[in-house]
């Protein structure tokens, strides 16, 4: 198959008539599958509404079909189509953090939706994307757009056309390319169906954020209810966003993380660290990452994926990631490596 590429400047006026958008709605509409940008990374979009389409996902990404998918949405006024009532809490949210990088877990109307984009649940997580090229799609396919992010699964997530097309060309239908990403990890997850409501997975929106218009929640945890095989929410389950190479977690000095590249060099490995610019040139390695600053986790965010990716281009055979503050967006952050990570750190003494 040959995967087209559009590129769309996001500034462009009536985006939605722009002859890539409506290109790529058709193929939509023809459930094809299209990657496009949202302000937190690229997704994965197919008819939400189809079976057959939804698939091509899950066969596209090599991911487990019991991982359900996110609901992209353009505006308020579709939401009722999708769920079967919005709560107090999930409607101050949607009101405070809508369009943007939040997904709420709603009960979901039966009959609507395909099966396996919701994995079968009685629930499905729907948003609504802060990016113009994003919505404009949406817009013009007249589809509520079932988008993981655009990579096979397990790694990486991309936040560039480029990282779309090293994954799935080939496998998809097309690409819109509205440039760089600007969050650069996937969504806050938050569960709204429960009486207190719980961070499913933690993203662009921080914790203390959300309780700052709803009060508190809970987070950390799968909270589905006994009896539901299949997570509520991606990234709960399943290895995700990893480099080739091991990656482990780091809790210690620079000093300390600098004596474990030494031994592994000396062993005759190819080394990779990652790390901010407050550290730039201290590390003697063969691959350094800087994403972004340890003063401004942000920044780390938006690199993250890039960096990870880095290290697959430099061939390298082991990774030493250092440690954040798991405060604000450094909760998704942590979130992210640790999944990389497979759940390996070393802690120094």
């Amino acid at each position: 198959m040959e995967t087209k590429r559009w590129k769309v400047d996001k500034s462009v006026e009536n985006l939605a008539g722009h002859p890539a958008i409506r290109e790529a709605a058709r193929l939509l509409q023809q459930n094809e599958l299209v990657a496009f940008p949202t302000e937190t990374v690229y997704g994965l979009g197919a008819n939400a509404c189809d079976d057959g389409a939804v698939g091509k996902i899950y066969a596209a990404k090599g991911r487990p079909s019991d991982n359900p998918l996110i609901i992209h949405i353009s505006s308020l006024s579709e939401l009722e189509k999708y769920v079967e009532k919005v709560p107090a809490n999930a409607e101050k949210l949607m009101k405070t953090f809508w369009p943007g990088p939040l997904t709420v877990v709603f009960q979901k109307r039966k009959g609507v939706l395909s099966e396996a984009a919701t994995a079968g649940l009685p629930t499905v997580a729907v948003r609504m994307p802060d990016h113009p090229v994003a919505l404009a799609l949406i817009r013009a396919s007249g589809l509520p757009i079932a988008a993981p992010s655009a990579n096979r699964s397990g790694k990486p997530s991309p936040t560039k056309a480029e990282h779309v097309l090293m994954d799935l060309e080939g496998k998809i239908a097309g690409i819109v390319d509205g440039g760089e990403t600007g969050v650069g990890v996937e969504s806050t997850v938050i569960d709204c169906t429960l009486d207190l409501p719980a961070i499913l997975r933690p993203g662009g929106i921080s914790k203390e954020k959300i309780e700052e218009v709803i009060g508190p929640v809970r987070s950390g945890s799968n909270f589905s209810p006994e009896g539901e095989k299949a997570p509520r929410s991606p990234g709960m389950k399943y290895t995700h966003y990893a480099p080739r190479a091991p990656l482990y977690l780091v809790e210690g000095s620079k000093e300390y993380i600098q004596g474990l590249i030494k031994k592994e060099r000396s062993l005759g490995k190819r080394v990779g660290v990652l790390t901010t610019e407050e550290r730039s040139g201290f590390y003697e390695a063969d691959a350094a990452a800087l994403c972004g600053r340890r003063a401004d986790l942000a920044t780390v965010a938006r690199r993250l994926y890039d960096c990870l990716r880095y290290f697959d281009e430099e061939g390298v055979d082991v990774i030493f990631a250092e440690t954040f503050e798991e405060e604000g967006i450094g909760a998704a952050v942590m979130n992210r490596l640790f999944k990389a990570a497979g759940g390996k750190v070393i802690r120094e003494g």
